[in-house]
């Protein structure tokens, strides 16, 4: 009985280590069957015609909204090097009426303008874009330039309060489009997130098969010799 003892304390210590272990693998497949519906559903969204936009639409929905863009209240959003060159998101207010002013992110644009060329279309347009739900700041996000118009989250309040508009809709608009070397240069696609938890499974429940490795390995090691 005494020789036994130690197995027992190494079984007592290791079986919850395999349960968690087991346990942390089981919901990274819920999770995995949850991120494949999410995806699948964005891809049946993008190839379908865009729906109009509700008062609480899901988000990265493809919509299509109509409205007046405020070109005098421009703003820029982020910073992105595409090549050599510094660019930022275009942000301009869209409005509509009897309805909140949707922001609209209309694509990248260079941040030193030169020669380039910014599409300013006039009176009302209809853009195709996807529903962004808007981003709060983290600890190190850098702090908005709210006199310049320069921000860094994508916060959809904040920005309009800072452009001086009233009543701004909670949630932002993406544009979207195909890539016609006109600026702004929208986005081409709807965004996928990424989809890693396959390999979170094959990790813990690789763990866990190595674990009863290595508890086979002790209960060898310590059956009495014939």
């Amino acid at each position: 009985m005494r020789s036994r003892r130690p197995l027992l304390l190494v079984l007592a210590a290791a079986l919850p280590a395999l349960a968690i272990l087991l346990g942390l693998g089981w919901w990274q497949v819920q999770r995995l069957e949850w991120k494949t519906a999410m995806i699948a559903a964005i891809t049946a969204s993008e190839a379908g015609p865009a729906v109009p936009l509700g008062p609480t639409p899901p988000a990265f929905t493809k919509v299509l909204v109509e409205g007046v863009f405020r070109h005098d209240l421009e703003a820029l959003l982020g910073l992105e090097v595409r090549g050599t060159v510094l660019g930022a998101e275009l942000l301009v207010p869209l409005e509509r009426p009897g309805l909140p002013t949707l922001l609209v992110d209309r694509g990248w644009v260079p941040m030193e303008r030169g020669t380039a060329t910014i599409d300013h279309p006039q009176g009302v347009v209809a853009v195709t874009g996807f529903i962004h739900p808007g981003d709060r700041p983290g600890i190190f996000a850098p702090r908005d330039d709210t006199a310049g118009r320069r921000f860094y989250t994508f916060d959809p309040p904040a920005i309009g309060a800072a452009l001086g508009l009233p009543d701004v809709a909670p949630f932002a608009l993406v544009a979207i489009g195909p890539a016609t070397g006109r600026l702004p240069d929208p986005a081409h696609s709807l965004p996928r997130p990424a989809n890693n938890h396959l390999g979170y499974v094959i990790t813990w429940w690789g763990l866990a098969v190595a674990l009863l490795g290595v508890l086979a390995a002790v209960a060898l090691r310590r059956r009495p010799a014939p």
